[in-house]
């Protein structure tokens, strides 16, 4: 009898022991395969980005390209946000992300079809057959940019982050994710109607061309570059850019941004005559916090030959 029961212990214990790696096994195949479905959503959303900034650069400054070039290089984007919206639906999700994964193809649906109809109506807006009406519809094409950066934001990197969090993976958190840049100045359909503009006659005019950023302050402190300056108030940070036309020809559309943190903020002057001094007012959305630097940078026009004088940084500390 003793023998016997001593057996059955040790059989127990063995099926214990075989449960529970068996279990450890299965946790962590669990945690690899959502370790594996935050680093494949963070490819994409960081290709995304590059695809982001190399569409609104040629938006803000298409340097020397013709509008065949500039067609084209749109399409190219277009098809790369396809691929992505097909490289999501393919991921492996985890029953843990089903929710997220739900939102996050929601998200390039909606920035896969922008893209599609912006690309469609390029050509119009660089015709002379109803450019405002493809410009309208390219402005329109900018909310729905901007809906899928809210639904990322609010429901798909929370919640990926969250059952991580919760299953204590570190270090494989999703990055942010911002296909619109400046928040809803490309709204506007002035402003969009002004970079296709631009980009389609990138050629200057005739005369001398140049733009300096002769001033900057927060919430009315003056900003000097090398010196750090205090400002006070957790919210309603605003960033006011004074920029000259130190030229002989009236420029339009132009970019002024603010960058700090990961973040770009930008707004544009609609038009400045040759002398003046315009002041574009920018809100800081999201608040900076603590000691940070504004990066702050007014773009070239064509026919500008000196740049130097169009940026500066500063460093700021917010109470």
């Amino acid at each position: 009898m003793l023998r016997r029961g001593l057996a059955l212990g040790a059989g127990l214990l063995v099926l214990i022991l075989l449960v529970l790696g068996v279990k450890g096994c299965l946790d962590a195949r669990a945690d690899r395969e959502l370790s594996d479905y935050a680093r494949n959503v963070t490819e994409i959303v960081e290709e995304t980005s590059r695809t982001s900034k190399a569409f609104f650069g040629k938006l803000e400054d298409s340097g020397e390209l013709s509008d065949s070039e500039f067609i084209e290089a749109v399409k190219a984007d277009r098809s790369a946000m396809d691929n992505y919206a097909s490289r999501v639906d393919a991921l492996s999700t985890p029953g843990d992300m089903a929710s997220a994964q739900d939102t996050l193809e929601l998200v390039y649906e909606l920035r896969s079809s922008a893209m599609n109809v912006i690309a469609n109506q390029i050509d119009d807006a660089f015709g002379d057959a109803g450019p405002e009406k493809a410009v309208a519809t390219i402005t329109a094409q900018m909310q729905k940019l901007m809906a899928s950066d809210v639904l990322y934001e609010t429901i798909v990197r929370p919640e990926i982050d969250g059952v991580l969090a919760d299953k204590g993976i570190e270090g494989s958190d999703v990055p942010k994710s911002s296909f619109v840049p400046g928040g809803a100045t490309w709204l506007d359909e002035a402003v969009v109607g002004d970079a296709l503009a631009v980009s389609a006659g990138g050629a200057a005019t005739p005369g001398v061309h140049g733009l300096g950023l002769i001033g900057a302050s927060v919430n009315g402190i003056e900003l000097v570059s090398g010196v750090t300056a205090t400002v006070s108030g957790a919210e309603g940070v605003e960033a006011e850019i004074q920029v000259q036309n130190q030229g002989d020809s009236e420029e339009s559309g132009v970019n002024v941004s603010v960058s700090y943190e990961g973040n770009t903020v930008s707004d544009k002057i609609s038009t400045i005559s040759p002398q003046e001094i315009s002041t574009v007012t920018i809100p800081l959305t999201p608040t900076p916090k603590g000691t940070v630097t504004l990066e702050v940078k007014v773009d070239t026009v064509p026919g500008e030959q000196v740049s130097e004088n169009n940026e500066a940084s500063y460093t700021v500390a917010f109470e």
